[in-house]
């Protein structure tokens, strides 16, 4: 047998021929098409659907690699896939690009996802393209506005006048959760200005408890969840009321802390610039200063104000009544106080609160403890356990004790009650643009706020519009639009002009996808028990607060309103969220410009060679920059693949077909323990180990080939077919080209997964690292089943160690057999 890797070559690897033809046969022949009765075991796997702004991107490639690799193997573990693909068509930036340029964003919308879908065929990835959603087709804005009419007859719709952040370069409001904790909006970098204004409401803080305990259940990153429970931000302790000093009508301020049996330390009260009463209780001698604090305050996101305890406050005049004292503490506007979380009114207790100590020392107010600090405690407000101290009927109680004497005395006093507290609050939907769905309301004289009849949606936006740089929706200056008729009393009437907030419309695609033909209602409650939940989520990380958390509530709502069935609470099971990609240490987007087109990869080095570079480059879950994909070392990798694939073997002198030698024994071997690591690490989204490990295995193979005497066909042979169908989802198009050929025109893809036989792929041997601070001093073989004092024993043998130690016991040793011993000196 000729033994060089570059001969008994049959035809060039050349993946500009291959991977065309194949996308075009998997689109052809629905290979991945899946329908709602299909026998066999449902699993449903969802990339998060995108946005379409043009062409993919890195992150895209990343993301739909994944993906697609996990639908193309489960599919050949034989599991039905629904695998769907959407876009989420509407949004602010389709609406900028129609200012820009006059053309209207739904023609600009269709050309984006046009241009993406094509990057994502040639990207090799595969759906379900019958099951297309995207979020401004006229059936899809129809059962957006039937869940919001569901939402607003069960009281989880409001309109109310409230706060608002105000982004001045997307002139419309957004939800809490779009602004950055810098204070600026997610997608402008604006800063976000507050404004007062009527919209409408989604009431999740119905939900927030729910929201929170079910966390517990889910298989999700757990920073992912830890991120949901910060935002919800459950606090548990006491409401209580304070009177205002002197006050003609017995003003009172509501005060929530999660600290009441700390109430003896209260020097001062703190309202926020917002609060009602600040402007009743500011005496003459001090309004000039209160309504400079308030005008200053209104300029700052609250995320900045949170930040800035001790500089931005002013003394009201006024006092308050201590309840548990007896005495008056001064009463002050401070902007470090939010309207939005609990009361607007916190008692300051700086003794057991830094940020309160911070603001007593620049106010030369009181500092008083009345929770005794450990003797070693160094710093200054000390918020941890202890006995109570300078508190009167409290002294000598532990913390948790003390607190709940506090709640049953302010109870028992008829001035407070226990009570639950949440940071969530309620998702602002209105904008005040045009390119999203519209509300369904009109506004009657007469009925006042009168829901549109389910007859009348879909409610389209006229084309006819003028897109002009106003701040203002177009359809506030359409009239025939506006003008409308009652649908209760027929009266003159005016339409909602603000549109839905886009993540509206992300809350239940999900959902869709199940049954998105469904003319009657948005789905079947059989489609949803028959897929949902989705069982394998996959997304950025970004969307934590935003899309994860709005689409939990949206699936407990639906269920609650009995839409969806009893069952299903969760709209993911399990979710992942995989890395960003980035580019000289910045990540890599369209908005920054520093974006790599996957088409000029794909025309030089292939489809397979781009997926492969994301799969090894790094952990999914990690970020990796460009630089370290390794592209040309994939590209080589998989010509050595091809190569592999096109040996004839009967055609060569020296092949045998009996199986006699040794080393046939150890390649069978090692093939079966190819199937054992490839599939563990699939089951658990270590590609960057897959890879690395299938690369050593075609090492290993080359050097079968090298064998004196010549090597076995059907071992050789059986080798190469296990090697494609574990690298089938990771490389689809090279794979089936190679599988066509080898077994006249079969279809790599609806192969079964091999399977290992346990025996076989059972290793007895292993070798143990021996390192020294970390750094490899020998390698040792071993038997799987060493004891890790056996193991150390081994390692403190080694000659290269001995020179390190010279006689000396090391400092410390981490054994992990029998993979690992690292002795520390």
């Amino acid at each position: 047998m000729r033994t060089s890797e570059a001969k008994s070559e049959r035809q060039a690897y050349d993946p500009q021929e291959i991977e065309p033809k194949w996308q075009q046969r998997w689109l052809a022949e629905g290979t991945y098409v899946v329908d709602n009765d299909d026998p066999r075991p449902r699993y449903y796997v969802l990339s998060m659907y995108p946005y379409p702004s043009g062409p993919a991107h890195q992150g895209h490639v990343r993301n739909y690699t994944f993906g697609d690799l996990v639908m193309r193997y489960r599919t050949m573990r034989g599991d039905a896939v629904l695998c769907p693909i959407g876009f989420d068509s509407f949004g602010l930036p389709a609406e900028n690009a129609a200012i820009a340029s006059g053309e209207h964003p739904r023609l600009y919308t269709e050309d984006r996802i046009a241009e993406l879908t094509s990057s994502l065929v040639r990207i090799g990835a595969c759906y379900d393209w019958r099951r297309t959603v995207r979020s401004h087709d006229p059936t899809y804005i129809r059962w957006s506005q039937w869940m919001f009419l569901q939402f607003y007859r069960a009281g989880l719709v409001y309109r109310a006048a409230a706060e608002v952040n105000w982004c001045p370069g997307c002139q419309t409001v957004l939800a809490n959760e779009q602004v950055l904790h810098d204070g600026t909006c997610e997608r402008s970098g604006d800063l976000v200005e507050h404004r007062s204004m009527y919209q409408w409401f989604y009431r999740i803080t119905d939900y927030s408890q729910a929201l929170l305990a079910d966390l517990d259940d889910l298989a999700w990153p757990e920073r992912v969840k830890a991120m949901q429970r910060n935002w919800i931000g459950r606090s548990d302790g006491a409401r209580f009321s304070l009177v205002v000093a002197g006050s003609s009508d017995t003003a009172t301020i509501e005060v929530f802390t999660t600290r009441p049996e700390t109430a003896f330390g209260m020097t001062f009260v703190a309202l926020a610039p917002e609060h009602p009463l600040v402007t009743q209780i500011t005496t003459p001698a001090q309004r000039d200063a209160v309504d400079t604090l308030i005008a200053e305050a209104s300029a700052r996101s609250d995320l900045e104000r949170m930040h800035n305890a001790s500089k931005r406050s002013a003394f009201t005049g006024a006092y308050a009544i201590n309840p548990f004292t007896s005495k008056t503490v001064p009463i002050y506007v401070a902007d470090y106080v939010l309207m939005s979380y609990g009361t607007g009114a916190i008692m300051g207790v700086p003794g057991e609160d830094q940020r309160d100590w911070d603001f007593a020392r620049s106010h030369d107010l009181p500092i008083i403890r009345t929770v005794q600090p450990p003797e070693d405690f160094a710093g200054e407000a000390y918020h941890g356990d202890g006995l109570m101290v300078a508190s009167d009927w409290l002294n000598g109680l532990r913390v948790a004790q003390a607190k709940q004497v506090a709640i049953d005395w302010l109870t028992g006093e008829g001035i407070g009650r226990a009570e639950v507290n949440y940071r969530l609050r309620d998702w602002l939907v209105s904008r005040q643009r045009f390119w999203g769905c519209p509300i369904p309301i009109v506004y009657c004289d007469d009925c006042g706020i009168v829901p549109l009849p389910e007859s009348e949606l879909p409610l389209l936006a006229p084309d006819d519009v003028e897109f002009t740089p106003s701040g203002q929706s177009p359809l506030l200056h359409h009239e025939d639009f506006i003008h409308t008729r009652c649908p209760s009393c027929d009266g003159p009437a005016r339409r909602e002009t603000d549109t839905m907030d886009t993540f509206v419309d992300s809350s239940w695609y999900f959902l869709r996808f199940a049954d998105p033909d469904n003319d009657e209602q948005p789905f079947s409650a059989q489609a949803i028990a028959n897929w949902l939940p989705v069982d394998q989520y996959i997304g950025g990380i970004e969307h934590a607060i935003l899309h994860l958390l709005y689409a939990r509530f949206f699936t407990k709502a639906l269920r609650d309103l009995k839409i969806t069935p009893a069952t299903l609470s969760e709209p993911f099971e399990r979710l992942f969220t995989q890395g960003m990609v980035r580019l000289g240490g910045t990540r890599m987007s369209k908005s920054k410009g520093n974006v790599v087109a996957p088409e000029a990869v794909i025309e030089s080095l292939g489809a397979d060679t781009l997926r492969l570079a994301h799969l090894q480059a790094k952990p999914p879950s990690d970020d990796v920059d460009w630089e370290d994909m390794a592209l040309e070392g994939c590209r080589r990798f998989l010509g050595r693949v091809w190569r592999l694939g096109l040996l004839d073997l009967k055609t060569e002198a020296n092949t045998r077909y009996v199986s006699t030698m040794p080393v046939d024994a150890a390649m069978v071997t090692r093939t079966h323990r190819l199937i054992v690591d490839v599939t563990k690490d699939y089951e658990r989204w270590s590609y960057h180990t897959a890879v690395a490990s299938m690369m050593k295995f075609v090492n290993d193979l080359y050097d079968y080939l090298r064998t004196d005497g010549g090597v076995d066909h059907n071992t050789f042979a059986n080798a190469v077919d296990t090697l494609l169908c574990l690298m089938a989802p990771a490389v689809p198009h090279i794979t089936a080209e190679l599988w066509a050929l080898r077994h006249d025109g079969a279809l790599i893809h609806q192969q079964s997964w091999p399977v290992a036989d346990p025996e076989i792929a059972r290793v007895d041997r292993a070798v143990l690292v021996v390192q020294v601070n970390g750094k490899v001093k020998d390698r040792l073989d071993v038997a799987v089943t060493i004891s890790e004092d056996e193991a150390i024993e081994l390692a403190l043998a080694s000659a290269s160690v001995q020179t390190v130690f010279n006689g000396k016991a090391p400092s410390r040793v981490v054994a992990r057999p029998p993979r690992i011993v690292n002795l520390i000196a």
